[in-house]
């Protein structure tokens, strides 16, 4: 048998649940499905999936100029001057479903 070494991560247990349902189904046990992950890290020399961020992203102020920046705060001005608003509650809502943030 291989030697082997245990890898601890974290993470949400609704998505845990639901990757083990799938998993089950096609009969790959949890540690199996990660090393077969890693495995292919390792003969791709990267993550084996395209990752892209999502076109229409939420901004990072940090990230932006200072007309860039000017801009998105005179659209955010406009749109609540506008009526263009939504509560905290609506937005989060909003940016689980779009972002699963």
């Amino acid at each position: 048998m291989a030697r082997t070494s245990n890898i601890f991560a974290r993470v949400e247990p609704d998505l845990k649940e639901q990757a083990e349902q799938i998993l089950g189904e096609l009969g790959i046990p949890m540690s199996n499905a990660v090393s077969m992950f890693l495995k292919q890290v390792v003969l791709q020399r990267g993550i084996p999936f395209e990752m892209k961020l999502p076109a229409d992203r939420p901004l990072a102020y940090g990230a932006l100029t200072k007309p860039q920046l000017d801009a998105e705060l005179e659209k955010g001005m406009e749109d609540a001057e506008n009526g263009r608003v939504c509560s905290a509650d609506e937005m989060e809502a909003e940016m689980k479903r779009d972002f699963g943030v």
